[in-house]
């Protein structure tokens, strides 16, 4: 098994814990408020993964250069996004709060798209101004190219998120009235996790997965520590079943599905893991339907189809001469 296929296989297993991790989030949220349940779920995730570090990479000790993009990773791919799903799941149910991680993929490849004009602007800018000085127009070098996406990219996108409104508009359609500001809560968790994907992007020239995700998971954890103590007087007591739950959270949604996306960012980039997360809404339905009883209908499994499809076609590399005409056109 190669790189490429063992990040593929994280990346599967990150879909199935976090699509799974919605209805875990519906059940412990009975009992523990939004940010309670953030803070003991990624307490839970930084002792397990301070093992692992201790077993993969003893030798990275934290070096203040990290220091920023790390808690910016944490406070805004841990904390900031539990904010905002954590508070959208307590007032919309589970398959309407998956149904908004299907813009995560838009939002990336338009964040890479917008970034990329954004370089070649600059070195535009920059041959000009060379241009114009004492030595005359540059020489015969490469000039920068202007990004492009493939068009199989936003076709599989756009499919993916047809099949997810399959999947999750069949209960919003029947359900009542969905919560506006549910709604307005989980529109922001796709923005977060775009802007911490690109801010882990940074850190992979000089750092290890297992470093990465640990430090983040241990700022974003501080974070939530004082907004879990004003949250105090609303605490319950938890059941075994619960109890569970926070477990399952902790070590297999925190620990390991952090663990699991770094590392298929670090090989296959951060458009395709962004299209994976298009997958979450068919297992949360799954799940739904295994936990809670749901019953699944015959546009919902055409959804689950569509995302599959949409993901495989997105996720596709471009064969090297197609690549070269499209640079060349």
């Amino acid at each position: 098994m190669n790189q490429r296929h063992r990040a593929f296989l994280a990346l599967s297993a990150c879909v199935l814990f976090w699509g799974v991790s919605f209805v875990s989030i519906k059940i412990t949220m009975a009992v523990f408020p939004p940010m309670t349940l953030g803070a003991f779920r990624f307490a839970i995730a930084a002792v397990f993964l301070f093992f692992i570090k201790r077993r993969y990479a003893p030798g990275e000790k934290l070096n203040a250069r990290d220091l920023p993009l790390l808690v910016a990773a944490g406070l805004v791919g841990v904390t900031l996004y539990f904010f905002f799903e954590n508070n959208g799941v307590a007032r919309i149910s589970a398959s309407e709060a998956s149904l908004i991680s299907a813009f995560i993929p838009v939002l990336t490849m338009l964040a890479e798209w917008a970034g990329g004009w954004l370089v070649w602007l600059r070195q535009r800018r920059a041959l000009l101004r060379e241009a114009r000085g004492p030595k005359g127009p540059p020489g015969g070098g490469p000039r920068p190219v202007p990004p492009r996406i493939a068009p199989g990219r936003w076709i599989g996108a756009a499919v993916s998120v047809a099949g997810v409104w399959l999947i999750a508009g069949v209960s919003i359609g029947g359900g009542g009235s969905p919560s506006a500001l549910g709604y307005l809560f989980m529109s922001g968790a796709p923005v977060s996790w775009v802007a911490y994907a690109f801010l882990t992007k940074r850190l992979f020239d000089r750092c290890s997965q297992t470093y990465i995700t640990f430090w983040q998971t241990v700022f974003g954890f501080i974070a939530f520590v004082p907004f879990a103590a004003a949250e105090f007087p609303a605490w319950g007591v938890p059941d075994l079943a619960v109890l569970c739950h926070l477990l399952f959270l902790g070590l297999a949604c925190s620990a390991l599905g952090y663990w699991f996306y770094v590392v298929s960012l670090e090989t296959l980039g951060v458009e395709i893991p962004a299209l994976f997360i298009n997958f979450i809404p068919a297992v949360t339905v799954v799940s739904g339907f295994l936990v809670l009883g749901e019953r699944l209908v015959r546009l919902q499994w055409l959804g689950a189809a569509l995302v599959l499809a949409g993901v495989t076609l997105a996720a596709r590399r471009p064969r090297p001469g197609r690549e070269r005409d499209a640079r060349a056109a």
